[in-house]
């Protein structure tokens, strides 16, 4: 039976409009694929709390959680992801990559281009056609 993992990524946008993006390290499975920063819900943790604490441990940065925006499943070939996106809010410090390769931040007109693990290309779509969706005055 193929095991299923829930995780959790944080959407974290900044004043310009931009959404951090993370470059998954050669050292991480899915190696040099861009991902939403986040990771597994530990057991008795809600997903608020899970970001919270990921985002803390791998960004050494402090956010708050605001709302989930999209919930989403990727089947790969051994094992199943079961994501929860959540908007969040950076409270505290600045993201810094200790376990990605590469932190940056883009428009999202501009987030296909680049290569997604899997699992967050759902959370990439959603965030360019919601983008398409407002009025442009909105994102100058």
């Amino acid at each position: 039976m193929r095991k299923t993992l829930s995780v959790v990524a944080a959407i974290l946008e900044n004043d310009q409009h931009e959404i951090m993006c993370a470059l998954r390290s050669p050292r991480m499975s899915l190696p040099n694929q861009w991902e939403f920063p986040g990771g597994k819900i530990q057991e008795g943790e809600t997903p608020e709390q899970a970001i919270e604490r990921e985002i803390r441990e791998e960004l050494k940065c402090s956010i708050k959680a605001n709302r989930i925006f999209l919930v989403s499943h990727h089947d790969y070939d051994t094992f199943s992801i079961n994501l929860t996106a959540i908007r969040c809010t950076l409270k505290e410090g600045v993201p810094t990559a200790h376990e990605h390769s590469k932190l940056i931040w883009l428009k999202r007109e501009n987030l296909n281009a680049l290569k997604w693990a899997p699992a967050d290309v759902a959370t990439m779509e959603q965030l360019v056609k919601e983008q398409q969706e407002k009025p442009s005055c909105l994102y100058p």
